[in-house]
């Protein structure tokens, strides 16, 4: 199968499918992800995530998780197909990035250099530089909203804020958050309550 063909076959799963997992796995299983770029999102699998933040297990693993919770909520997106992509390949920079410091598995910049890693993926199958543009921005700012619970240097809301719509990097946020193995009702609302505050934040630096 073509690279195109394929991306408009992932497409369609990542806007219509209510699990889009299920899919996903599947075409996995039936090797249609061993080419590139697809192969990047399968090599995912044999990548290790600090079982702290991530008991869920590889990179893979939290990712799958990711796109099936943005599927619940992506009518919520302005646009969902850049929405839904960006779930998916929004830890793309766990590629190159993923490293054992002192005992610990670290994965630091990955939302940096997950910005280029994405716009290569997505250049070579579609020639929609608008669509690019704005996926490899949310996988570069997904991270904004942690850096500014944790009042994190990284935090840039203006340079953020030149590029995305905040509500899509905290709706982005909020799957990513919540795609880490079963969460308890209590959990996932101090999440959302974190996220609240990120948009009431970037809401008043825009006034």
């Amino acid at each position: 199968m073509k690279s195109n063909e394929m991306f408009n076959e992932v497409s369609e799963i990542l806007l219509k499918s209510m699990k889009p997992s299920e899919d996903i796995k599947r075409l996995i299983k039936e090797g249609k992800f061993d080419k590139k770029p697809f192969n990047d999102i399968k090599s995912l699998g044999l990548i290790d995530q600090n079982p702290k933040f991530h008991p869920e297990g590889s990179v893979l693993n939290h990712i799958l998780l990711v796109v099936d919770m943005a599927s619940e909520v992506k009518e919520l997106s302005r646009n969902k197909k850049v929405f839904m992509w960006s779930a998916l390949l929004h830890d793309i920079g766990k590629l190159t990035t993923t490293k054992i410091r002192k005992g610990r598995i670290t994965s630091y910049n990955h939302d940096v250099e997950g910005e280029k890693i994405g716009l290569n993926f997505l250049k070579s199958l579609t020639e929609d530089q608008q669509f690019n543009e704005k996926v490899s921005k949310l996988i570069r700012w997904h991270m904004q909203p942690l850096f500014f619970d944790k009042n994190l240097p990284f935090f840039e809301p203006q340079n953020m804020l030149n590029d995305v719509e905040y509500k899509e990097v905290a709706l982005l946020s909020f799957c990513d958050r919540l795609g880490r193995g079963k969460l308890n009702e209590q959990a996932i609302e101090k999440e959302k309550q974190k996220i609240e505050k990120f948009e009431e934040y970037c809401k008043q630096e825009m006034e």
